[in-house]
């Protein structure tokens, strides 16, 4: 019987392993890497009679020798080539594209979305829908408004790293401005605010001699959209303002100049965070943004003594005064000029008052500009540095 039953299950192991080859595919619709162009950056744009252009920033692997490695050389053929094909919709110029390239586009790591400013003041939503939808191409790709045509910006020799695509996504980890992806732009537009912000870029000027190909694009400030649409464009100090909003400041230095007192003195972010509070009372619409940083002197240009609290204090309050100047020069200018609310007010809003929100948030566009904001700053310096007194001057110039 123990036998039968042993002659059985080896029966039944072998079946099973036969119908599992039998179910194995093996590599018969791989694709090799030699066979695909890998896309690193994409650029739209618009053109004349309604034509829409893509352009792509494609990664050209270089071959080398023995004799090139050794020598620390390269074959000199370019690392990136661009290309660019027109149509009515995305879609339409990505099949045209495709015809300009003997391998087949692989979007995968596209890291980099450079969309036309003349393209951004129109809708560009219905535009973005073939973007999520596309299986390969990346949403948290990195999103960029620029001036300047995707052939000037493209054909960019980097002087450090090895294209645009990298430059582009390594300024946006440093979190210089917004950092903004596919993902996060559909996000602000489907938001109950229809409003939405992009980093926008320009051309940094090469240095005198240099080609006018070695150099970077750069973030200079942020490019406003209400209902898919770019309607300005604010600067690096009032995006600052906007991120302290959005609790998404990271990094920053601020100077400052002390009260009667010569030079300078700047400050290094340690922490930063930021909270909305909204209220509704009496139909009165009011929202306070409660800002505390942690700082850390890094140069006392001044003769200020930084033992004394007294001059601690007084830096603080400094801080403090910076810090609410940026933040209203955003609400000056993206509340109540371009109305757009960036800030996040909407989202508050409706999760503190559910209820009044389904009633009236039909009408946000007429109740954003006219929400009373109250900032409530706070600073603190941790660390006034290795020398509390200033390093290089005597012992009798220290005001202590």
């Amino acid at each position: 019987m123990v036998l039968k039953k042993k002659k059985f299950q080896l029966s039944l192991l072998y079946s099973i392993s036969f119908i599992l080859l039998l179910l194995l595919t093996g590599c018969w619709d791989r694709i090799e890497v030699n066979d695909l162009a890998i896309i690193t950056a994409m650029g739209v744009e618009k053109k004349e009679d309604d034509l829409i252009e893509l352009t792509v920033l494609v990664f050209v692997p270089k071959e080398s020798t023995g004799k090139q490695e050794m020598e620390g050389g390269t074959s000199g053929s370019p690392s990136v080539l661009f290309r660019s094909a027109e149509g009515v919709t995305i879609a339409d110029a990505m099949s045209k594209l495709q015809q300009k390239f003997p391998r087949r586009l692989f979007w995968g790591h596209a890291e980099v979305l450079i969309i036309g400013e003349k393209f951004a003041q129109e809708d560009i939503r219905p535009h973005l829908d073939f973007i999520l939808r596309h299986p390969q191409l990346r949403e948290r790709a990195n999103v960029f408004i620029s001036k300047q045509n995707m052939e000037e910006i493209f054909q960019l020799s980097p002087p450090i790293e090895r294209n645009l695509a990298d430059v582009l996504y390594e300024l946006s980890k440093m979190k210089i401005g917004m950092d903004v992806t596919i993902k996060t732009l559909g996000q602000m537009f489907v938001g109950d605010s229809k409003a939405a912000a992009i980093p926008y870029i320009e051309i940094l000027p090469p240095k005198k001699g240099q080609s006018k190909k070695q150099t970077i694009t750069y973030i200079t400030g942020t490019a406003i959209f209400k209902e898919g649409k770019m309607i300005g464009l604010i600067d690096e100090k009032m995006t600052r303002g906007v991120l302290w909003f959005r609790n998404e400041i990271v990094d920053a230095v601020v100077t400052v100049k002390p009260d009667n007192e010569e030079g300078y003195v700047s400050m290094s972010l340690l922490r930063a965070r930021s909270v909305l509070i909204p209220k509704i009372e009496d139909n009165r619409w009011h929202i306070t943004l409660k800002a505390v940083t942690e700082d850390d002197i890094i140069q006392n240009g001044t003769r200020l003594n930084l033992q004394k609290r007294e001059n601690i204090e007084m830096l603080e309050k400094k801080l403090v005064e910076e810090i609410e100047g940026r933040i209203q020069s955003a609400i000056e200018t993206v509340q109540k000029e371009m109305k757009a609310d960036i800030f996040g007010f909407a989202e508050a809003f409706e999760r503190s008052y559910p209820e009044i929100w389904e009633k009236n948030k039909d009408n946000w566009e007429e109740i954003f500009p006219n929400v009373t904001v109250t900032i409530d700053a706070k600073a603190y310096v941790r660390r006034p540095g290795m020398n509390i007194k200033p390093a290089l001057f005597p012992e009798e110039e220290v005001i202590n």
